[in-house]
């Protein structure tokens, strides 16, 4: 007869084969079609006749709606239906990418970030939160950073898609409409599908065998007990919490920075070499390869430890370190590309450790709201960085200035979650299995 660790691994094993993969093409299509304007800014501001000041407040706008309805939108999808937000969500973003291949004027322009933003809100949290109904604290960061993959695996993607579309001229439309047209799509089909495919909790997963759904039930409750008896915090108080305060700070220093390259380094890299549009976005690919290797190192390292703060805050910090020398070797395009990728390779393998922090003090409920809260207020990064960048650009006539601006953002990221000190984890008294850590703030220190 099967122990109830061994039906608890075959579950474990059987979740995320089916989940994963397609979370993960999810959050793909979601992260093409929210940067994809990176690249169609290399075509797109000369023949609309975007100043840097009007591309980056564009960019900007975005994450203005995306910040006001993302956490309404968390507690529907938390109380509501996963499955099924989700699904409304990428039919949406689907058709309002495909509608801005058809602006004319930087009103229009604006018109579409903001209703893509108003789109796309609660997305990430909503599958932050799907996730914690499936995995347990052992397997959460890795399971978060298998989807989070898809972040830097999406510039990869999207450059290659760019570097092939942005020469083309079919139908009179120019490469960069058909760029937000052709990515458009695939988040109209993957929403209906979405509909069908996932299952909202394990206790409904008839894909599962009975015995394995009890199993993962039984460790899920187990946690869930241990939270509350370690002291779970209501939102109203966890708002207040410092940990959780310090959190947040840290990654809207680290969005801000992170979002902000992103959205520009198309440009940069273009500015930096004098390269035509197509081959800069086949070098971003490069960088994004990069992101993909250092996100799933980090993330087996963290969870093999058991430990968080420091897989988060040094690969930032290197990352940081990195970013500013850019604008020291801004002369050397060979340099300046590696440091870039160097940015990427560090930065990004801190994104899952992040995440799991909050998991560690927090009920179900609760974290609902406080992933919405963590991610808006990071969020607003997105919305300053870029559109402060184009200022910069256009004031200085030069990125140097831009370049430091994003490198001491990500340092502060850094500096801030250093305050986080580890503490005792807490254990699922039904397995024995033990999490990762849980932290408290370290002003000490």
């Amino acid at each position: 007869m099967d122990s109830p660790q061994d039906l608890h691994d075959r579950a474990r094993r059987r979740i995320a084969c089916r989940l994963l993969p397609f979370i993960f093409f999810l959050y793909l299509i979601a992260m093409i079609d929210r940067f994809n304007v990176s690249f169609a800014a290399l075509r797109m501001k000369t023949d609309l006749g975007f100043s840097d000041s009007i591309y980056g407040l564009g960019a900007s706008l975005f994450f203005v709606t995306y910040v006001l309805f993302e956490i309404p939108g968390a507690v529907v999808a938390q109380r509501w239906s996963v499955r099924k937000w989700t699904a409304r969500i990428m039919l949406s973003w689907g058709v309002i990418t495909i509608l801005t291949a058809y602006i004319h004027n930087a009103r229009e322009f604006y018109a579409a970030r903001l209703l893509l933003g108003t789109a796309e809100a609660s997305f990430f949290p909503g599958i932050i939160i799907y996730l914690t109904r499936w995995f347990t604290v052992k397997d959460r960061a890795r399971a978060i950073a298998a989807f989070y993959t898809a972040s830097p695996i999406s510039a990869f993607v999207g450059s290659a898609i760019a570097g092939w579309l942005l020469p083309v001229h079919w139908l009179g439309l120019s490469g960069w409409r058909w760029l937000f047209i052709v990515e458009g799509l695939p988040a109209v089909v993957l929403g209906t599908i979405t509909l069908f495919y996932l299952t909202d909790h394990p206790a409904e997963a008839q894909w599962l065998p009975e015995a394995e759904r009890a199993a993962i039930a039984s460790a899920l409750a187990g946690e869930s007990a241990a939270r509350a008896k370690h002291g779970s915090l209501r939102f109203r108080d966890a708002w207040k919490d410092s940990r959780l305060l310090l959190i947040v700070t840290g990654y809207f220093f680290y969005i801000l920075a992170f979002v902000t390259n992103t959205l520009w380094m198309p440009t940069f890299l273009q500015r930096l070499s004098s390269l035509s549009p197509a081959t800069v976005a086949r070098f971003v690919m490069l960088p994004a390869a990069a992101g993909v290797a250092g996100l799933l190192l980090n993330s087996w390292s963290a969870d093999r430890s058991g430990e968080h703060k420091w897989h988060a805050v040094i690969p930032i910090l290197v990352g940081g370190c990195c970013y500013m020398a850019i604008a020291v070797f801004a002369g050397h395009f060979a340099v300046a590309l590696l440091l870039f990728t160097l940015f990427y390779l560090f930065s990004t393998a801190a994104f899952p450790s992040i995440w799991a922090m909050p998991t560690m003090f927090l009920s179900e409920t609760t974290a609902a709201a406080a992933f919405g809260l963590i991610n808006s207020i990071g969020q607003t990064g997105g919305f300053f960085g870029p559109s402060i960048v184009g200022l910069l650009n256009d004031k200085t006539h030069s990125i140097q200035w831009s370049l430091a601006f994003i490198g001491s953002s990500i340092l502060a990221s850094a500096f801030t979650l250093s305050f986080l000190k580890s503490v005792s984890p807490i254990h699922s008294e039904s397995l024995h299995l033990q999490g990762p850590v849980a932290f408290e703030p370290d002003i000490s220190s």
